[in-house]
Order: structure tokens, then sequence, then C-alpha cells
């Protein structure tokens, strides 16, 4: 019997004891390949000594102090790492607990630069539909799953919500990819309008969506169309990269292959590998000039921001990902790994779509891939893919309500920066028995 309120408390887990690399081992001494990062959060694997030791070394000298009266060496030497990488016009840091924090902060910070401009009528948020950034009140009512929304609704923020470009099933057949694109970014204009420019806040957008839809990017041209649209009616552009930043698409900055930058930047999962929870808001050098030269104080905060054990931690990861040059791998082995699942489900009578980017892919099943009708919401498909994947020892991040929020599966991979060819074989092998004993099952 336990005394945790568990995600889904009839479900028994297995028990987690150690760490070898890209694998969990289980207190049965069971071997688990994480395929899936957990949630895309442990890039480096579950026992990169550097990580654990610099996390040691920072216990030894300074385990936490408020950031109301200390900053600390970590938290200013991670901040330099980030911002002297980051996209341009980017330059300044707020640290946090994780991604949904850092989506909170975004929300928070670009509703005070217009207020402390004046502009106090702007309330609106605009973002997608099927999208998803965090669990937090503001976080969530920006998010556009209506499964995750749904309990909650009464007591969410006012946001408006437009099309994602999930061009397999959102691009016409006669239509070109940039035509597409243009269209879907178009809608954010059309809402802009209708809402009165002058009262929208700024568009919150996934730059990769990942949870929602499984790894969908974006068309070519799509984002530069969105920083046009926003630059033109003067509101903010927020690019979420909790899931698809910090090197999981083959760049630091997943924006970085739209040319574009953001307004607002958060990241979470790759940050700190899940070594330490950490997080990070990054803002423009004109949000940071606007607030300090009005109130100078900026509304908000966290207990654990900052968190010098945390950040320490952080940077090393950075550091290691860096020293061993691992976004070169995450490319290498992304198009490895693209490769054999186009190769094992490019034909699969359930596999309607293989997309994403880097370390960062995504499998949509679909009961007919002709008119790619989704399976019905009732056989938990997801949920049984990865009842087996984890019988064959294997973790990866299945999802529901991939078309609109209640039908369709999808299967998220974003596996460890270190694996190499042995686990490209054992993650496609093993999936692909999880994702045919599921699809015997009795419907």
């Amino acid at each position: 019997m336990t005394a945790i309120l568990h995600r889904q408390p009839k479900n028994a887990l297995p028990l987690a004891v150690a760490g070898d690399g890209p694998y969990v081992i289980d207190s049965e001494g069971r071997r688990y390949l994480d395929a899936s990062g957990g949630a895309a959060v442990s890039c480096l694997g579950h026992s990169c000594r550097p990580v654990i030791e610099a996390i040691k070394a920072q216990l030894d000298r300074l385990p936490y102090a408020h950031t109301s009266f200390f900053t600390n060496e970590p938290s200013e030497q991670l901040a330099e790492h980030l911002i002297a990488r980051a996209p341009a016009g980017l330059e300044k840091v707020y640290f946090v607990s994780g991604g949904s924090e850092a989506n909170e902060t975004a929300l928070k910070l670009a509703r005070q630069y217009f207020y402390e401009k004046g502009e106090m009528q702007r309330r609106y948020f605009i973002a997608r539909h099927q999208s998803y950034h965090g669990n937090t009140l503001g976080a969530l009512s920006v998010g556009g799953n209506p499964g995750r929304r749904a309990i909650f609704e009464p007591i969410l923020l006012d946001t408006r919500h437009v099309s994602p470009c999930y061009a397999y099933r959102g691009k016409r057949p006669d239509e070109s990819e940039e035509a597409y694109g243009r269209r879907v970014a178009d809608e954010l204009e059309a809402k802009i309008l209708e809402l009165g420019a002058e009262t929208v806040i700024g568009f919150v957008a996934e730059t990769v969506v990942g949870a929602t839809l499984g790894a969908v990017p974006a068309v070519p041209g799509y984002f530069r169309r969105v920083r046009e649209i926003c630059d033109r009616h003067g509101i903010l552009l927020i690019l979420d990269e909790v899931m698809s930043g910090m090197g999981r698409t083959g760049r630091l900055f997943a924006c970085e292959d739209e040319g574009i930058a953001p307004d607002l930047l958060t990241c979470a999962k790759g940050l700190g590998a899940g070594y330490q929870p950490i997080g990070a808001c990054l803002l423009s050098g004109r949000i940071y000039d606007t607030i300090v030269g009005g109130s100078g104080f900026f509304h908000h905060g966290f207990t654990y921001i900052g968190h010098a054990t945390a950040c320490a931690g952080g940077l090393e990861v950075q550091r290691t990902i860096e020293r061993e040059d691992l976004l070169a791998n995450v490319a290498r082995q992304g198009a490895a790994l693209r490769a054999a699942l186009e190769e094992r489900f490019g034909n699969h009578n359930h596999v309607g779509d293989i997309r994403g980017r880097g370390l960062f892919l995504g499998l949509e099943l679909v009961e007919d891939r002709g008119s790619k009708r989704p399976f019905d919401p009732a056989r938990r498909l997801n949920a049984r893919i990865k009842r087996r994947a984890m019988a064959e020892g294997l973790m990866c991040y299945p999802g529901g309500g991939t078309v609109d929020g209640l039908a369709g599966d999808h299967v998220l991979l974003a596996p460890p920066f270190i694996i190499g060819e042995p686990q490209v074989a054992e993650i496609v092998d093993k999936l692909g028995r999880a994702v045919d004993a599921a699809l015997a099952e009795p419907a």
C-alpha cells in the first residue's frame, strides 16, 4: 500500500532503484530502455557522473539561498551560458523549477510589459488548439487540449485559440506546404483583428508540438509569417520550448531551424536533464528594460527560483552536451532512428504518419490509413501500447486525443542524446512488437 497519490492510483508501478546510461532499473533487476527520456527530460540518461558530481559539490558549498536576499554563482553562470547562445534579442533569464512555472512566468512578464507601457487594456492571449503548455491555471488556459482543460474550464483565463500547423491532418491535397503554412498563420491575424490588436498581449506556441500531437513541427515558413504578423500588430511572440528545446531537435533552441527569434522563450526538461528540477524563461532586452525603467519590480516569484543546486546541475548538463558534442549525436542518431522507424512502420497498416526532428519523433496510429480515421478512443490504444512496451523493457510516451483532444493515438519518442546504434535498433524492435501486440488485443 502506498501513501502517495499517484497519477493513476489504480495502477501498480514498478519501483525504480537505479540508472545506467539510457536505462532505468527496477527493484526486481529489470532494465528499461528509456526511449522517451521519461517525458523528454532525461537527455543525458540516468547516470551522468559529471552532473552528479557538480550537484554534490554545490551541496557542499551552498545548497540554497533565497533570491530576495542573494544571487548565487551557478545561476549567474548558467544565465550567461544560455544568453550567449540564445536567439538574437533574448538578453535575460528567469530561473524556475519546471515548464509550467516557466510558461506561467512568460504570461505574467508579457502582461506586465504592456502594463508598464500604459497599455492596460491588453488582456488576451492567443494560442493553438491541441497544444500543451503546463498544468498551472495560466499555462493550462493557453493550452488547447480539450481533454486536459475540461474539468477546470470554469476557472481558466479567457484565452482564444487558432489552428495548429499540423500538416498531416490540416493540409489540403491541392495545397503546397507554403500555402498551407500561410493559411494557418493567417488565422492568427484574423483572430487578432477580431479581438482588436490593442487588446492582445501575445501569441503562444510550441515550436515543435510535443505531448498532445506527438512531435509535430511546423511547415517551412509558418513561423516567419507568424513573426511578421506579431510585429505588424505589436503583440509578443512567446515560444514554448519546454519539451522541444535544449538540444532535443539537434539545435540548442528549436526556433533556430525556423529562422526567427521570439520575445519570450521557455525551456525546462532538457535544461537540467532530470538531475534537478529546473526551468527558465528567457526574455528580450526591451521587455526587461521596460519593466526596470518602469516600476522596477517584477510582480511574480516562486520560492525556489534561481536555486543554486539546480542551476549547478543545469550548468553541468549544458557543459556536458557541448564537451561531448552531443548535438551532433542527436542529429546523427535522430536520422538513424527516423530511417529505422520508416523501414519498420512506413508501410504499417495502422501507422499514418512518422514525423519530428532530431531525437524528437512521433508515430500517429490510425484505424485506416486512407481516410486517416482514428481508432475508437474507448479502445485506449495508446495505453495498451505503453503497457506492452513496458513489458518489453521499453519506455515510450504514448498519448491520446491526438486529433481533437478525444480521438486519436500517437507514440512520442525522445531518447537520451547519448544513445548509439544498438539502442536505435533496440527501440525500433521493441516498439514494433509492442505496437503489434497492442493492436492484436481484442477491441
